[in-house]
């Protein structure tokens, strides 16, 4: 008796130790707070969630001795959901000023943007990667591209094997693929990328064709570039040069019926899409340059950019012989064509090209959902494009991606329900990166910062 009575003394202390642990004072716990649960599109409620050493630690319905974490963020009963990848960013060029290309690194994070694949590289960027990554510079997690290979900078085999090879030894993550490549230069790409193992990605050169470039296994396929003249019958017996603004020219001679043919192809190599939809929404569409230099967020860009956006978007207008009712045809089949890759395809990815022509870095984001909604996506896919999708793109879904034990703290706090209304990722609360808060107010201050010095 008396060693079971000793027995039952020492597990009630051991009991005892265990729940007066003492709790990591670096520990950040979120209260009172609903997951987006991004694989299947549903909320898991009422949750707390335990952060430390730039990781979710803990998740579940009771925290232990709530009341002694010394850092607590009170969810207010909002939403939390992991952070959005921008996957057709642009990374500011080295002669942007350091003070710039912080601010443009914000611009992403203030809107819940925590991973960025900048799809024109530089040397420098894969610095600015390193230094995001140690934590020396605040921003989002950098994927960077080669330098673009296109028909002026590979125009013969032996460019390709030697520039291919560089881009791989320097540390770039992917190879951007651009307009202008010819065919058997391409192929020599392909070949000396898969031999030195790095992806390539980007653009579909007329020389080369949607086909081709499928079955060559891009990492992704961005624009949906390609496909459209790809809808056009052989017997049109068109020159592909004349293609016109991502196959605008030929819209009236496409046939649709070939979409299901293209989205297969799609599927069987395992090419992702990044549509970047409102690109065809703002830059090349009815809306003038005027009204979309209205909007509010342009007031964080310099006004010298601003000035050009106008120019380009005037310019390429007048060159397109653009009219209102090809243009109705040409979205309508884009649309179409996001919908089947969206449905059929292998998977769609969140992506916006900015900044391009009036896409602000981080908002842009939200007219890029709007076009994929137009396209017929639901808010769990479109959430699903910009979190799971490119984890799983980048073969990461161990490290970020969803709101998951063990991953890193990459989060957003939302105070409504993306799941149910869209326009909730645009209610930011906080942003987590690795960890670290960035609170509504930082943001809001940091905005006004940016924009005033835009407007110097």
């Amino acid at each position: 008796m008396k060693k079971l009575a000793l027995l039952s003394f020492i597990l009630t202390l051991c009991s005892c130790g265990q729940s007066q642990q003492k709790i990591s004072k670096t520990a950040t716990l979120i209260s009172n707070v609903h997951i987006i649960d991004v694989t299947n599109g549903t909320v898991i409620k009422n949750q707390q969630v335990v952060i430390d050493s730039s990781k979710i630690q803990t998740i579940g319905t009771e925290i232990e001795n709530a009341e002694q974490y010394k850092n607590i963020i009170d969810g207010k009963n909002g939403y939390v959901m992991p952070g959005l990848a921008e996957m057709h960013a642009h990374i500011p060029q080295p002669n942007t000023s350091k003070e710039r290309l912080e601010e443009v690194l914000f611009l992403y994070l203030s809107n819940g943007i925590t991973t960025i694949r900048g799809m024109l590289g530089h040397e420098d960027h894969i610095t600015l990667r390193e230094d995001i990554a140690s934590g020396k510079v605040l921003g989002p997690r950098v994927f960077t591209a080669s330098p673009s290979l296109n028909g002026n900078s590979v125009t013969t085999k032996e460019e390709a094997i030697a520039k291919v090879t560089a881009y791989k030894e320097a540390g770039f993550d992917f190879l951007k693929i651009h307009p202008g490549i010819q065919r058997a230069v391409f192929d020599q790409v392909v070949v000396t990328a898969n031999e030195v193992g790095i992806p390539f990605a980007g653009h579909v050169p007329v020389d080369v064709g949607i086909r081709h470039a499928l079955k060559s296994k891009y990492a992704s396929i961005d624009h949906i570039d390609g496909f459209l003249e790809g809808l056009v019958p052989e017997s049109e017996n068109v020159d592909p040069t004349t293609n016109g603004f991502f196959g605008y020219a030929f819209t009236p001679m496409t046939d649709t019926n070939n979409i299901d043919e293209l989205v297969t192809l799609s599927k069987e190599n395992k090419v992702w899409i990044v549509p970047t939809q409102s690109l065809f929404e703002r830059w090349f569409a009815p809306i003038t340059a005027d009204e979309l230099l209205k909007q509010p967020e342009m007031k964080y860009m310099p006004t010298t950019t601003l000035d050009n956006w106008k120019a380009v978007k005037e310019r390429y207008m007048a060159e397109e012989d653009f009219t209102v009712a090809q243009w109705q045809q040409f979205d309508a089949i884009r649309k179409q064509l996001l919908a089947a890759l969206n449905k059929n395809g292998h998977g769609i990815l969140l992506g916006s090209d900015a900044p391009q022509l009036f896409n602000v870095p981080g908002f842009s984001i939200h007219h890029e959902i709007d076009g994929m909604q137009n396209a017929g996506m639901t808010n769990a896919e479109i959430i699903k494009s910009g979190t799971l999708n490119p984890a799983s793109f980048f073969e990461m879904e161990g490290a970020f991606g969803q709101v998951k034990e063990g991953l890193v703290a990459d989060l957003v706090l939302l105070e409504a329900n993306p799941l149910e209304n869209i326009n909730a990722l645009k209610t930011i609360q906080a942003v987590i990166l690795k960890g670290q808060l960035i609170t509504k107010t930082e943001i809001d201050e940091r905005l006004a910062k940016i924009a005033e010095n835009a407007s110097k």
